[in-house]
């Protein structure tokens, strides 16, 4: 639910329509809160990986683990790896609430991707997709893991060149493919809003089996 909450935000705040009916401190806003309710989301699947049940061996009423050190599992590396990508962005857009609302270029420059943390999503979104599909390259498997991670992935993309297309000249401070910018920013947030809804019915799923 909270990444479905945060998707939300990233889908409806770089539509022209909503900068213009809400203005620009309450559209970065909204790109913050978004950020926000990602790392809640990106910490809590960090917890449910490190502190995942490895079978007999674990033993019962073990402590909740809140660092490991497992560099063997693609999940530790993938969930870590986002969880400090919602942190870039978490940095990112709590600097542009601190923009000049005056300055020429806010209005077109709401948000703009950090890097960093869009390296970081390509990077997760990656190793979930390895994971789940077990090939480097291969396709993907028909089931619902597969859907997700593929869904996600494609999200990641779009976020990547969402930040490469919102590139601002240091002279001018004129940003290059704006449409492209806000185009790419609400379509990797659909991407991921969707994920999220299918981890609904595979939590259920899972409850069910362990039922």
């Amino acid at each position: 639910m909270l990444f479905i909450a945060g998707s939300a935000c990233f889908l409806v705040a770089p539509i022209p329509a909503f900068l213009r009916l809400v203005g620009p401190a309450v559209d970065g806003a909204v790109f913050f809160v978004g950020s926000l309710l990602f790392t809640s989301a990106a910490a809590l699947q960090w917890l449910e990986t490190v502190n995942a049940n490895r079978g007999p061996a674990q033993a019962a009423g073990q402590r909740l683990k809140v660092l490991t050190f497992e560099p063997r599992r693609i999940d530790w590396w993938s969930a870590g790896v986002q969880l400090l990508g919602t942190l870039f962005f978490n940095a990112t857009t709590f600097r542009a609430l601190q923009t000049g609302i005056e300055s020429p270029s806010y209005d077109r420059l709401v948000w703009r991707p950090d890097t960093l943390g869009s390296i970081c999503f390509l990077v997760s979104g990656y190793l979930a997709y390895v994971e789940v599909s077990g090939h480097l390259l291969g396709r993907p498997r028909r089931t619902l893991e597969s859907a997700i991670a593929t869904v996600n992935l494609l999200g990641c993309l779009a976020f990547g060149v969402s930040a490469v297309a919102s590139y601002v000249v240091p002279t001018t401070g004129d940003e290059r493919n704006l449409a492209v910018v806000n185009t790419f920013t609400a379509l990797g947030a659909l991407c991921f809003l969707i994920g999220a809804a299918l981890l609904l019915p595979q939590g259920a799923r899972a409850s069910a089996t362990e039922a």
